[in-house]
C-alpha cells in the first residue's frame, strides 16, 4: 500500500486512546472519534488501579452459591434488579458455566498476560513521555473485617504466588494497623500486594491526549457514530451525525456499548454494562498511604495527591445513567466502617459509569468476522485501565501484521 495507512478508532476512552497511541507509533494516520469528551465514560471516575493482583476473574468455583443470597440484601455490593431482560439472563447463565476451576484458571492466564504486559508498558510510557498522571507505587491492600474471609484468602494468595509470581504479604490484626494506621482498630487483617500501583485516571487521559496530539492524531470529540456501513465484507464508512468517515482500518473501542455495532460486523459481543459508582473529594487530613479494597463490601478507596476517591459496587441495570443515592451512601458507610477519619461532607464529584463486562472475564479483541478491516477492542471489565496499554498494543500489532507480544487467541471474537 502506498502512502500512510489510515485508521479510525471509535471510542476515546483509555482502550481507544491506547490503541490510537500504538497505531500512531507504527506510522498509521489515526483519527479518534468520541461521542463526548475524551475519557468521559468509564475511564474517568474509576479508582485508578494498575493491578496485576486482579489476575483472577470474578467467576470461580462456589461463586454463584455464595453470591445468590446477597442479591436479596438491600445494600449488597452487587445489585441485579429483577426485570425482563433476556440478554442479561443469558449472560448470567453463561457466567455460571464459567465457574469451574478449569475455566477460571484459563481466564486467569489470559488476564495475567495483559495485566503484566500493561504494567511494563505503563512504566515505559511514563518514563519515555514524562506523563504526569499521579503515578504511585504503594501497592494495593485487601482489607477484611471477617476473620474467616481473611484466612480463606490464603489459598488465593498461594495460587497467585505459585502460578503467576504475584506476591502478597499477610497482615493479621494489629499488624494491619501498623502497616496502615488510618484503618479502624479491630479489623481481622489484610493482604498487601506490593507490585500494584495507581494513577489518577483523568490525568492519565490528559497525558495521552497531549501525546496523541503531538504525534498528529486527530481527535474528533462530540461526534456521535450512528452506524457502520459494511459492503462486500469490508467497512465502507463510519456514519456519524457530522457525516461519513472512512479509513483503511477501523477499531471499535466503545466499551459497554460495543454490542450495538455487532450485527453489521456479523459477530457476537456479549458485553453487559456493570454500573459502578465513585465519590471524589478533597484529601483527608491524614489520608491512607495505600489504596485499599474493603473486601466484604467490594468498596475501594484511592488516595491521590489532590483528591480522595471512594468507589466500586456493581449494578446490572442496563444502559441506565441514573445516580442512585442509595448506592452512593453505601460507599460512605463502608468507608466509615473501615477508616478512622470521616469522609468530608462536601463532594467534588458524584459519578457513575458502565464497566464493559464479559461473562468469561476476558476482553473481546480481534478482527470482526463480517468486516476484514475492522478490529474490536472492548470488554475489559473492571481492569480496563490496568490492561489498556497491552490491549492497544495488541490491536496495533494485529492490524500491522506483526508478531503479537501476547497470545491473542483467548480474546478472539470466535470464542463466542
Amino acid at each position: 500500500m502506498s502512502g500512510p495507512r489510515s485508521a479510525i478508532v471509535i471510542g476515546g476512552g483509555l482502550i481507544g486512546c491506547a490503541t490510537a497511541w500504538y497505531l500512531s507509533k507504527r506510522e498509521w494516520s489515526v483519527t479518534v472519534v468520541e461521542r463526548d469528551k475524551l475519557g468521559g465514560g468509564a475511564s474517568h471516575g474509576n479508582c485508578g488501579y494498575v493491578c496485576p493482583s486482579h489476575t483472577m476473574p470474578l467467576s470461580g468455583p462456589g461463586v454463584v452459591r455464595s453470591t445468590l443470597p446477597t442479591l436479596f440484601k438491600r445494600d449488597a455490593a452487587l445489585a441485579i434488579p429483577i426485570r425482563f431482560d433476556p440478554a442479561l439472563w443469558k449472560w448470567l447463565w453463561k457466567f455460571s458455566r464459567e465457574c469451574s476451576r478449569e475455566r477460571m484458571m484459563r481466564a486467569a492466564v489470559a488476564r495475567h498476560a495483559l495485566l503484566a504486559s500493561s504494567m511494563k508498558l505503563y512504566r515505559e510510557l511514563i518514563a519515555d513521555e514524562e506523563f504526569d498522571c499521579d503515578w504511585r507505587d504503594a501497592g494495593l491492600l485487601l482489607v477484611y473485617k471477617s476473620a474467616r474471609e481473611f484466612e480463606s484468602y490464603d489459598k488465593t494468595a498461594e495460587l497467585l504466588s505459585r502460578e503467576f509470581s504475584i506476591d502478597a504479604t499477610r497482615y493479621a490484626g494489629a499488624e494491619l494497623n501498623e502497616l496502615e494506621p488510618t484503618l479502624r482498630d479491630g479489623l481481622a487483617g489484610g493482604w498487601h500486594f506490593p507490585g500494584d500501583a495507581h494513577v489518577r485516571p483523568d490525568m492519565l487521559i490528559g497525558g495521552l491526549r497531549r501525546g496523541l496530539t503531538t504525534r498528529g492524531v486527530e481527535l474528533l470529540e462530540e461526534v456521535e457514530v450512528t452506524s457502520l456501513r459494511v459492503e462486500a465484507g469490508r467497512l465502507a464508512a463510519v456514519e456519524t451525525k457530522e457525516g461519513p468517515l472512512s479509513a483503511d482500518l477501523v477499531v471499535l473501542a466503545t466499551g459497554a456499548e460495543a454490542p450495538r455495532f455487532a450485527k453489521p460486523l456479523q459477530c457476537r459481543i456479549p458485553i453487559q454494562p456493570g454500573k459502578g459508582y465513585s465519590l471524589t473529594m478533597r484529601p483527608l487530613s491524614a489520608p491512607p498511604r495505600i489504596p485499599m479494597i474493603f473486601e466484604e463490601h467490594h468498596v475501594a478507596v484511592t488516595p491521590l495527591s489532590s483528591a480522595f476517591r471512594v468507589g466500586s459496587t456493581m449494578e446490572f441495570t442496563g444502559y441506565d445513567r441514573t445516580l442512585k443515592r442509595r448506592r452512593l451512601d453505601l460507599l460512605r458507610r463502608s468507608a466509615a466502617e473501615h477508616l478512622k477519619e470521616p469522609l468530608p461532607e462536601q463532594v467534588d464529584e458524584e459519578w457513575c459509569g458502565w464497566r464493559p463486562m464479559t461473562f468469561d472475564g476476558l476482553p473481546c479483541v480481534g478482527r470482526a468476522p463480517g468486516a476484514a478491516n475492522v478490529f474490536v477492542a472492548a470488554g475489559n471489565g473492571m481492569i480496563g485501565l490496568a490492561t489498556a496499554p497491552a490491549t492497544g498494543k495488541l490491536v496495533a500489532e494485529l492490524a500491522s501484521d506483526e508478531e503479537p507480544h501476547v497470545d491473542p487467541q483467548p480474546y478472539s471474537l470466535h470464542r463466542f
